[in-house]
């Protein structure tokens, strides 16, 4: 792989800076490895090429003519196909909206357009990006470039995925039940889930109800940790977004919480080892280091539902059927004949989503148990205090695996409601070629030590480890 393709954001912005390289160098080098690489993984769903280089020259002319530049200028980057971005389709994976193509940017898309990055194109979603597995009926599934025959998480698959190939150094996703973590965390790079509220997330699809805006977060994926605070600060429109720069976090103050499992979801072995040695090499550091086990935990699918619900965000159903609820069964019975334009995971929430309006009174005894843990965790983190729990309980599983059972990201969901900053950390490669990776937590506004731990981590175990490329140019098998 190409040394361009292996740089951060950051270091390429500097590169271009100094002359030492052009931003069409930089876009076409991306752009190459987003040809080779994507007849594979499906990760980049419509391009912008043409736009991209000529986005590129223009760069490069302000470079020549002496003018100020923005602090990614010139730098390229791939967008979440649910995001507005001017010219490029906005179907969120949804059939009904294959035609739509809005003509403004999303708020978060337009930041980092006004930061200099040039985007290459959009990537993939899963489903009106509810689920986590990244297919549609509009563009097909995205796979794993460490394993085509495994998932590359969702909502925000497509950025993982193309991201970890080398074919872009960050991109813009969206996560409200760990759809920046989880494509993360499968496909061996950095994502960060913002504290609820820090970043604008409108301009994206499906558009979510001013109740959710604390739930739903928009942030960075990178294949390069000290990218995460410069887009942070970028997307959030302010650098007050961050209370310290994470280079100055001294880790020996750190209390670090570690938390092994949900104490229902059983968690691979190997990334307990991977959690475990974190928290052993923090503590080394002289950190402050404590294995917790929080019961609460253990009712975070129903918490995470409760809280989503009482938000009074339209129905799922609704969503599905652009305003009018589909009958989610008879849809049930068209896709068991292929004739239906859903996916089977969003026909199974439409379906899932009625339990709570069954049982309110039970959904408000979760609702206050939810307010309970997020007053728990508050309390157990403090201002100087970070929690590694894992992102998912294994590694990246084959297509239509998560399925049976299919609430396992719930690892990644409760901190959503939570509305707590969480960062998917890659910790190298398991046997089977496979990222491994812990989630950091840490307090409501604290970003600034989840990535500060990011940086840590990366230094001392290695960050993203770019896939063999023999992987990605075989064969799809089933």
């Amino acid at each position: 792989m190409g040394s361009l393709l292996t740089l951060s954001g950051t270091r390429l912005a500097a590169m271009i800076r100094r002359r030492e390289i052009s931003s069409r160098e930089a876009v076409d080098a991306h752009i190459e490895q987003i040809e080779d690489m994507n007849p594979a993984l499906n990760a980049v769903v419509c391009r912008r090429f043409v736009e991209a280089r000529e986005e590129a020259d223009a760069a490069d002319a302000k470079v020549a003519r002496g003018e100020a530049l923005p602090p990614f200028h010139g730098v390229p980057c791939t967008i979440k196909e649910c995001f507005a971005l001017t010219g490029m389709p906005q179907t969120a994976g949804l059939v009904a909206n294959r035609d739509h193509f809005p003509d403004t940017d999303a708020v978060a898309v337009a930041r980092l357009r006004a930061a200099g990055a040039i985007p290459m194109g959009v990537t993939n979603v899963s489903e009106l990006c509810m689920w986590m597995e990244s297919n549609n009926r509009v563009y097909g599934r995205t796979n794993n470039p460490y394993d085509l025959r495994r998932i590359v998480g969702g909502s925000s698959g497509g950025e993982g995925a193309i991201i970890a190939a080398g074919g872009s150094p960050f991109g813009l996703g969206s996560d409200i039940g760990g759809s920046i973590r989880m494509p993360a965390f499968f496909n061996g790079v950095f994502g960060h889930k913002p504290t609820g509220g820090l970043v604008d997330s409108s301009g994206q699809l499906p558009v979510a109800p001013p109740g959710v805006l604390t739930y739903l977060t928009t942030g960075p994926l990178a294949r390069r940790a000290e990218d995460l605070a410069p887009l942070l600060q970028i997307l959030a429109g302010h650098h007050a977004a961050l209370r310290t720069p994470p280079e100055e976090v001294d880790l020996s103050r750190l209390r670090v919480v570690t938390v092994p499992d949900d104490g229902r979801n059983a968690v691979d072995p190997d990334l307990r080892e991977a959690q475990e040695r974190c928290a052993r090499w923090l503590g080394a550091r002289g950190a402050k280091v404590e294995e917790v086990h929080l019961p609460g935990l253990r009712d975070s699918l129903e918490i995470w539902s409760a809280m989503l619900d009482a938000a009074n965000g339209p129905s799922f159903s609704s969503l599905l059927g652009q305003g009018t609820p589909i009958r989610a069964g008879r849809e049930l019975l068209l896709w068991a004949l292929g004739r239906s334009s859903h996916t089977l995971p969003a026909l199974g929430l439409a379906m899932f989503e009625k339990l709570p309006k069954l049982m309110p009174d039970r959904g408000r005894e979760l609702v206050r148990r939810g307010l309970a843990l997020r007053e728990e965790l508050g309390k157990l983190l403090g201002p100087d205090g970070v929690m590694l729990y894992p992102p998912y309980p294994t590694p990246a599983p084959r297509h239509g695996k998560p399925i049976v059972p299919p609430f396992r990201w719930v690892y990644t969901a409760i901190m959503n409601v939570m509305e707590l900053p969480a960062t998917a950390v890659p910790l190298g490669l398991n046997a089977d070629g496979l990222p491994l990776g812990v989630q950091v937590v840490a307090s409501h506004g604290n970003d600034h030590l989840c990535i500060a731990v990011a940086l840590a981590f990366e230094r001392e175990f290695g960050g993203w480890v770019p896939p063999r490329l023999s992987r990605i140019r075989a064969p799809v098998a089933a």
